[in-house]
């Protein structure tokens, strides 16, 4: 399997360091092919401008999306952009590695999303009528693939149960599984979290890569998480809401979930 590992640290000795180098180590060594985009070591731009269209008349007003647009169709996106789409066309699976900073991933991965998921590729694709809105949300560019999150967090793993104070995890990570991977047509896997990383040493790593281990062994395998498709019939069109008789009387994240 092809597999793409989306690293945000700027600490190569970190705890997510030391996790990047043991699951690319245990990847290869089950024969995977793994690329590795670190971020931090290859100074990302993370802001999207002007600059990622290498034609761009400098004097015209900028519309990220249609310059976005217009960059992908004639070739003329900035190198860094094409590079990682080329990246994710060739991964059978990509795995995204963050620590969760504001609830959130790190702005360069943020802005990893914002630059590579160019219109075309990752949105404003396939047609828009009153039966289907869009090649998105099951469907899309990266329809076929997987994607995990790994992702550390300071907090105690009940700071992000059902009732804890943080919220709980499946919200927080909601944005990002259902919004940047699940709507270019990722198949999206539960996610591996370690938490209270803070509190990890040497006596705790080893349990912790083998817990990673097993899930990065059933990446092909795992079930992933059961998002209704947007064109399949659940959702009104083009309200894009869901159907009445679907989850009567409730509402939230979990209403997009069979």
């Amino acid at each position: 399997m092809n597999i793409l590992l989306v690293y945000a640290h700027p600490e190569a000795q970190s705890l997510n360091g030391s996790l990047k180098n043991f699951a690319v180590k245990h990847l290869q060594d089950a024969g995977h092919q793994v690329q590795v985009s670190d971020l931090y070591a290859m100074k990302w731009k993370a802001s999207l401008d002007g600059e990622d269209r290498t034609d761009r008349d400098s004097t015209a007003r900028f519309n990220p999306a249609m310059d976005s647009r217009i960059a992908l169709e004639r070739g003329t996106q900035s190198e860094d952009i094409a590079l990682e789409q080329e990246k994710l066309f060739w991964a059978d699976t990509v795995i995204l590695q963050f620590p969760l900073w504001w609830f959130s991933m790190p702005a360069i991965l943020k802005g990893w999303v914002e630059r590579v998921y160019a219109y075309g590729f990752a949105y404003g694709v396939g047609e828009h009528s009153d039966t289907h809105w869009g090649d998105r949300y099951g469907e899309g560019t990266l329809a076929g693939k997987r994607a995990m999150l790994l992702v550390t967090a300071g907090g105690w793993e009940s700071h992000y149960s059902p009732r804890g104070i943080n919220g709980p995890i499946e919200d927080i990570l909601f944005p990002i599984h259902h919004g940047i991977l699940y709507y270019p047509g990722f198949d999206v896997l539960p996610p591996f979290v370690a938490y209270r990383t803070d509190r990890f040493d040497e006596a705790k790593f080893p349990n912790l890569c083998s817990a990673l281990g097993k899930r990065l062994d059933a990446l092909a395998s795992t079930e992933p998480l059961p998002f209704r498709k947007q064109n399949f019939g659940d959702y009104a069109i083009p309200q894009l809401t869901l159907r009445e008789d679907i989850a009567p009387g409730r509402s939230g994240f979990a209403v997009h979930l069979k």
